[in-house]
């Protein structure tokens, strides 16, 4: 049907091309691309041999020039950024340039600050729309299916949703005294930052990991969860109507919670630039190199996740609650595509999202989040590609 140009070769867009490449009637060809071009070579030597056709090449994705040059050259029907969210407006600006339909996993952040928001991407709305062409934000997990998650019950569950609770759980254990289940200076970032929730309109600010939760999961059990903030708080608390709050939370443990609290007390994690002997260096992308990569980890760890929103609202006039979720197995993606469950929970949706747009399932000029598309599509696709969803109408609440 037609070519992608996947931007990035770490660990979720290994799993999104191995996604790309059971999906071959649709994704007919595949460029990556990366800084690292033999990162991507070893992707194609794994994968090649298939009926999809894969092609790498070499591009700094800070850079417009090299991004528009490379997408001139390979002619792709959509680019699929799954580089680091600092790049987002880079390959957003070459995409326009270049009329590229644009599909990424995570907001924009400024490299300077641990700042989540999405308006310099909504920013470009306007010039989306007038090129014709379309951008789909968040298309991961958490970003991306949580979103199409609220949009499926806002359809078929309510007349009106007025409280959703996202539920991040990761249950693995690779074993390491401390590693971070994705890019370690994103995670760092995230979670250091001060958490957020979405109520009655406006933004209500916490300290870090201020608020404790625990909750019982489907199918893994009892785990401490903190709230945080969350992209996908903003664009939700205004595409879903009736909306009241919004929050979201994350399972972590002890151990985790622990080495990160000395690392923030010694400055590790700091993304303030410091002087060390002679030359300027971030101290998170420091420690961000001495970490084990989250790709390596795979192989070890096992356990499951548990991500899901549990919704309350109201159908017909009357009180109703729906917990949409899903329960992802870590040795069971490593047995498939040699990835644990976190790069697969968000490469299969960032695969999914690319293939809405390139088959023309989804077709609307301009710049979009995932929940203002039909959900329906999104849904089944989840069910077939390995992200089968569960449903439960008498949930545990989080008070």
């Amino acid at each position: 049907m037609g070519k992608v140009l996947i931007i990035g070769a770490g660990g979720v867009a290994s799993v999104a091309i191995h996604k790309c490449c059971q999906n071959a009637e649709v994704f007919e060809e595949i460029c990556i691309a990366s800084r690292t071009k033999s990162k991507c070579d070893a992707l194609k030597e794994k994968l090649e041999g298939g009926k999809t056709k894969i092609t790498t090449a070499q591009v700094d994705a800070n850079s417009v020039e090299e991004l528009v040059a490379l997408i001139q050259k390979e002619k792709p029907d959509v680019v699929l950024n799954l580089a680091l969210p600092y790049q987002d407006l880079t390959i957003m600006d070459a995409c326009l340039e270049t009329k590229t339909n644009y599909v990424d996993t995570a907001n924009y952040e400024p490299l300077d600050t641990a700042k989540f928001e999405y308006k310099w991407q909504w920013a470009y709305r306007e010039k989306f729309e007038k090129a014709g062409i379309t951008a789909l934000l968040g298309s991961g997990f958490d970003p991306g299916v949580t979103g199409v998650f609220s949009a499926y019950a806002l359809k078929h569950e309510f007349d009106e949703i007025n409280y959703i609770d996202i539920l991040d759980c990761n249950a693995g254990d690779h074993g390491y005294p401390f590693a971070t289940n994705f890019n370690p200076e994103i995670n760092i970032r995230e979670v250091s930052a001060k958490g957020s929730y979405w109520e009655d309109g406006k933004w209500v600010e916490t300290e870090p990991m201020e608020i404790k939760r625990v909750y019982d999961f489907p199918e893994v059990g009892k785990k401490d969860m903190y709230l945080l903030h969350h992209e996908e708080l903003e664009s939700l608390g205004i595409n879903i109507p009736g909306i009241k709050r919004i929050r979201f939370f994350m399972t972590f443990g002890e151990s985790y919670l622990t080495h990160l609290k000395c690392l923030e007390n010694v400055g590790m994690t700091s993304i303030e630039p410091i002087e060390f002997e002679g030359k300027q260096i971030v101290p998170l992308q420091f420690l961000k190199a001495v970490l084990p990569d989250p790709a390596s980890l795979g192989p070890r760890t096992v356990g499951k996740t548990n991500i899901g929103c549990i919704f309350q609202g109201k159908k017909d006039g009357k009180d109703k609650t729906y917990y949409l979720y899903n329960v992802c197995d870590h040795q069971e993606c490593y047995k498939e595509v040699g990835s644990q469950a976190v790069s697969y929970t968000t490469g299969v949706p960032a695969m999914i999202g690319a293939m809405m747009l390139m088959n023309g399932t989804w077709n609307k000029p301009g710049v979009y989040n995932i929940e203002e598309f039909d959900p329906d599509p999104f849904m089944e696709a989840l069910n077939k590609f390995g992200l089968p969803w569960k449903e439960s109408y008498t949930p545990d609440l989080v008070d």
